[in-house]
């Protein structure tokens, strides 16, 4: 069985709170804070990407490309 990275859970509650841009931004600072130097490089390609599909998250992306 594959081991949920730090990433995956992340990814999730970012996924499950995305409704709601305030709360998204709020879950993502806390995943930057928490993640490691590789998780924190998948998490920001991810961010990147979904956020393309979802305009209303688009104030996330200052976190992420800092």
């Amino acid at each position: 069985m594959k081991r949920k990275t730090m990433f995956d859970f992340a990814r999730t509650i970012l996924e499950n709170v995305s409704f709601d841009p305030k709360l998204f931004y709020k879950e993502l600072q806390k995943a930057i804070q928490n993640l490691l130097p590789y998780d924190l490089e998948q998490l920001t390609e991810w961010v990147t990407g979904y956020v393309k599909e979802k305009p209303e998250l688009e104030k996330s992306l200052e976190l992420v490309n800092v």
